[in-house]
């Protein structure tokens, strides 16, 4: 009897051990147990920063492959690291509008994800699920991204991992890329342990960071989207103003909204002379709608007004026939100052979700409503400036904008596009992880070296002020954070430039991969073209630095920078290598007036140099409120940036070098950029922007449509290229905007964003500790069961036994 007992006992022991083993492995959160960073192997192989690894990648058809790339669907290959062979794996071409500029460069050296899990669940390289390969483009040193993922994560910002990776394609060269690290499960897993928090990559533009960062992109979902939401986007001339389309641009029906602020036009005439929609709200013949509440939630202007901060989900609406004020997409139609809505500027707005859609819908893992409650709650705080040491990773946060403002990224949370930036909330406290600095170091719009070396870092905001952006702003906010933040700086610079410490890595690097450069077959610039731009590279951090020393010191004098010219280490005016550095067609030479779109008060296409002849002899803007800008035509880089900073939707009239004075107070202007690069000697202009099937008109019409509440109004069909369906009449579209894609008559192809190669992480190891796994989950109540199991069966027996 007491050896029953005792076996009793035992089977007890055991099974309560087992529940509560699994109890805690399955619920140490709630228990308030945190789960440690994983070992992640692949850190040490695939990012050992030392040397250039190699991948090969194993596909049958290559070709095939190629010419859909576009369509970013995942094929099978093998891929083999460094020798090592890994089967049945997919692969995609990435990015977004980055696609089509390599297309529109006549390459095919597109940036590349490899998906290890994609076919075969649970498969990985070493841990790691998602590899991006980044192309380089628009740039010739090769490793702006690498120096800036390099610096943040050796200065304590969380930066995902990368390395130089030589691809060949069945044996044969193709290319120097940069392996990145996939900002998704292992990189969390590695940073922040099994209880990762949550992670959100916003964007207004409709991306969300591509399909290459961590979520599945649908082309058709998006435009399908942008027809519901963008309708009349910022700059109000089109419903679905952001890619171009028009107002029933195929023929199709725009209802009249029943508003007061339109009233009925005459009807269009049939040869589309004329101005006006039927009253029967049918939009004829291809042409764009009028603007205002452009979008959902939007308080919106009139339609023959424009709003505030027309443009985007969540800000007051655009104009009739025009840009709001600070509306519209970033080189379209659209004025000057931010494009970004407020949820990415991550400002508050309200408590309701559906407000910061362009947050949660880029949720990059799984989000619960409670989710995000925490993290609407730590945004009103964020925007407050109150309660930030539970709001923020303070420290982590500062040295992230350290790293971030030396390096002058435009291209960025703090530019005008506010993007390629992750948050990542973890109970209840925010931080920020670097992403796509292909276009750091002032080669954002074409910026002077003056102008990069000697940025502010106390006022590193464009478009806007550092109030704008909380993220950045709650640094000013209290003297204690921006004392901190300048420690911060001045250790960064001793840090890396005591020494030479940078240039040295920048030397190092260049050493190491000129070879493959060298050797590259699908480069986007020569070898002396990098050996250049690694030349000016090391000039300008060196500048940089002392320039930051001066404002620490607080002195007002600024570094000179000499004949520095920053487009040698690429810029997004074009790549280089094969065509030069030049902007425009053929040649490098371009058209200044293709960076205007003009229409009459009939909403016909003008060519704006029919009205102000030749536009560099323009030395004076006028603008609606009485103030005018100054302009110099003498240089082109300071025409380009006085240009960006005009709001063309206020234009009422200009003056040229002779005095002459001209009204175009009649005419709806808007500002696009210059080509990122194109074809042959220095780029391509854009294709011509075709009209969808309608009368055949060319032009846009201000005709009597707004859509309340950012209803969508059906729209003809369009290309994702930018080049509108077949139709009667067509006009050419200004060149490949700066991020801007083509342009027909009012409407815009979607913004261009930049490809974004990405991030360098710290190298070695990381803490091991064994982590509840869902094969360990599975087992451990397995277990728990059979031994329960046992348990009653060895008492049945001793029942009937004794």
């Amino acid at each position: 009897m007491s050896g029953g007992k005792n076996i009793d006992r035992i089977c007890a022991v055991v099974l309560i051990c087992t529940i509560l083993i699994t109890v805690l492995f399955t619920n140490g959160k709630a228990l308030g147990l945190q789960g440690a960073k994983t070992d992640a192997r692949y850190v040490s192989r695939l990012f050992d920063t030392s040397s250039v690894h190699r991948i090969d990648i194993v596909m049958d058809d290559w070709d095939s492959f190629l010419e859909t790339c576009e369509n970013e669907e995942y094929t099978a290959c093998s891929v083999l690291i460094d020798g090592e062979k890994f089967k049945n794996v997919g692969i995609r071409a990435k990015g977004n509008t980055s696609l089509s500029n390599v297309r529109q460069l006549g390459s095919q050296r597109y940036s590349f994800k490899i998906e290890f899990d994609h076919f075969e669940t649970g498969k990985t390289y070493y841990g790691l699920d998602k590899l991006c390969l980044n192309n380089l483009i628009q740039d010739n040193t090769m490793m702006k991204d690498y120096l800036v993922y390099q610096m943040m994560a050796d200065f304590g910002a969380d930066a995902p991992m990368c390395s130089f990776v030589y691809i060949t394609v069945n044996g044969e060269d193709w290319g120097l890329y940069l392996g990145v690290e996939g900002v998704e499960d292992s990189f969390l897993q590695r940073t922040y342990g099994s209880e990762a928090g949550d992670l959100y990559k916003p964007d207004s533009m409709g991306f969300g960071g591509g399909r290459g960062n961590g979520r599945d992109f649908d082309m058709k979902q998006f435009e399908d989207d942008n027809n519901e939401n963008n309708a009349d986007a910022g700059d109000g001339t089109s419903a679905d103003a952001g890619r171009g389309t028009s107002a029933d641009a195929g023929g199709g029906t725009a209802a009249l909204p029943e508003t007061d602020q339109i009233k009925e036009t005459e009807a269009m005439p049939e040869d589309g002379s004329g101005p006006g929609m039927p009253p029967d709200g049918n939009a004829q013949g291809g042409f764009d709608g009028p603007g205002g509440d452009g979008m959902k939630n939007a308080p919106g202007g009139t339609a023959d007004s424009p709003g505030e901060n027309g443009g985007m989900k969540n800000a007051p609406g655009g104009t009739a026939g025009g840009p709001g004020e600070n509306g519209g997409m970033q080189g379209g139609p659209g004025g000057g100052g931010a494009r970004g809505s407020d949820d990415v500027k991550l400002k508050y707005i309200d408590d309701d979700p559906d407000s910061y859609s362009n947050i949660f819908e880029n949720a990059k893992t799984d989000v619960t409503k409670a989710d995000k409650s925490r993290l609407i709650a730590a945004l009103k705080n964020l925007n407050a400036y109150t309660d930030l040491e539970d709001t923020l990773e303070i420290d982590e946060v500062l040295r992230y904008f350290v790293v971030h403002n030396f390096v002058c990224n435009g291209d960025s949370y703090t530019g005008s596009m506010i993007h390629n930036y992750y948050l990542h909330e973890k109970d209840g406290k925010l931080s920020m992880i670097p992403w796509d600095y292909n276009l750091a170091f002032g080669t954002f719009m074409g910026n002077s070296a003056s102008d990069a070396v000697n940025a502010s870092i106390d006022s590193p905001v464009t478009g806007g002020d550092v109030d704008d952006r909380p993220m950045v702003g709650w640094i000013f906010s209290d003297e204690k954070y921006t004392d901190r933040y300048h420690e911060l700086f001045a250790e960064f610079i001793d840090r890396w430039f005591s020494d030479g410490q940078l240039e040295t890595l920048i030397s190092r690097t260049a050493e190491m991969i000129r070879p493959y450069v060298d050797k590259d077959p699908t480069r986007f610039c020569t070898t002396e073209e990098f050996d250049e731009g690694i030349e000016t590279m090391e000039s300008l951090v060196s500048l940089r630095a002392e320039a930051v020393r001066a404002q620490l010191r607080g002195e007002e004098t600024e570094t000179d920078t000499g004949d520095l010219d920053l487009s040698t280490l690429g810029t997004m005016g074009g790549m280089g290598g094969q065509g030069g550095r030049g902007m425009g067609g053929p040649g490098g030479g371009f058209d200044l007036s293709d960076l205007f779109s003009v229409t009459d008060s009939y909403g016909r296409a003008v060519a704006l140099t029919d009205l102000v002849g030749e536009i560099t002899k323009i030395t004076e803007i006028g603008l609606s409120d009485g103030t005018s800008v100054t302009v110099d035509g003498s240089d082109m880089r300071s025409l380009m940036q006085t240009l960006m900073q005009v709001d063309f939707s206020k234009v009422v009239s200009v003056k040229d070098s002779e005095g002459k004075s001209i009204d175009l107070s009649s005419y709806t202007i808007s500002l696009n950029m210059p080509s990122r690069g194109g074809n042959g000697q220095g780029g391509g202009s854009g294709r011509p922007g075709r009209m969808t099937d309608g009368a055949g008109v060319e032009g846009a019409q201000q005709a009597a449509e707004v859509q309340p509440e950012g209803g969508s109004a059906e729209a003809g069909a369009q290309q994702s290229a930018g080049t509108r369906s077949d139709g009667g009449g067509q006009m050419p579209g200004p060149p490949d905007g700066l991020n801007g894609g083509y342009q027909a008559a009012a409407g815009m192809d979607r913004p261009g964003m930049g490809t974004g190669p990405a991030s360098p992480g710290e190298g070695g190891g990381a803490d091991v500790s064994v982590q509840p796994s869902a094969k360990t989950t599975v087992l451990l109540v397995g277990g728990s069961v059979l031994v329960l199991a046992v348990g009653i069966l060895i008492a049945v027996r001793k029942k009937s036994i004794f």
